[in-house]
């Protein structure tokens, strides 16, 4: 009677270490399917939505401390600048001052458009102010276009240039886009067209 007691006792400890084991499986299972979706993967870059459809964008080093201004004039609107941020069709997202009031100390400015009218756009830059006395102040320059909502951003232009003087404004890019927002072939040039001084008469 006494064997047959033990083996019942065993009997009990395997079906406990039965439930707990499969208890614990099931935890398991449950915790490796929601594992995708606690920290679901980032979208690439291309999937990120641009706010406006003719993007200009300019770059200097970081690490001077300069106040590039970047001006934009869409077809039939007025130069749009850091005295005037926004027209139809342009707006100037931020003006950056170089290091003042800067928490990021990136260099940047960007313009967005809202539509893609057909015509002539110009792109130019100004250094308004160069603490660093680095001369000559290099830019880089990025004209991108995203003709529907649903297209993504495609960059048409991109140059570099060099700023020499402070209050020296240059002529980046003239060019013409289409009606459905297509660089027009042979429209590029750097005639020099000024817009700041535009602007303040």
């Amino acid at each position: 009677m006494q064997g047959i007691e033990n083996l019942d006792e065993d009997g009990g400890d395997t079906v406990f270490r039965d439930v707990i084991f499969l208890a614990l499986a099931g935890f398991v299972a449950v915790v490796l399917m929601l594992l995708p979706h606690l920290n679901p993967p980032a979208k690439a870059e291309n999937d990120v939505s641009s706010p406006g459809n003719v993007i200009v964008e300019v770059r200097w080093p970081d690490q001077l401390n300069a106040d590039v201004d970047l001006w934009v004039e869409a077809p039939g609107d007025v130069p749009v600048g850091y005295s005037n941020k926004g027209g139809k069709v342009f707006n100037l997202l931020r003006d950056d001052l170089g290091f003042l009031a800067d928490a990021t100390k990136l260099n940047y400015e960007v313009s967005y458009s809202r539509g893609v009218p057909s015509g002539e756009y110009t792109v130019n830059v100004h250094l308004y102010r160069n603490v660093s006395r680095q001369l000559p102040l290099p830019v880089d320059i990025v004209v991108s276009v995203k003709p529907n909502p649903q297209a993504s951003a495609q960059q048409i232009l991109a140059t570099s240039i060099q700023l020499t003087s402070v209050g020296e404004e240059l002529t980046a890019f003239r060019f013409a886009l289409d009606k459905s927002g297509k660089l027009r072939a042979g429209s590029v040039h750097d005639l020099p067209k000024p817009l700041r001084s535009k602007q303040a008469s």
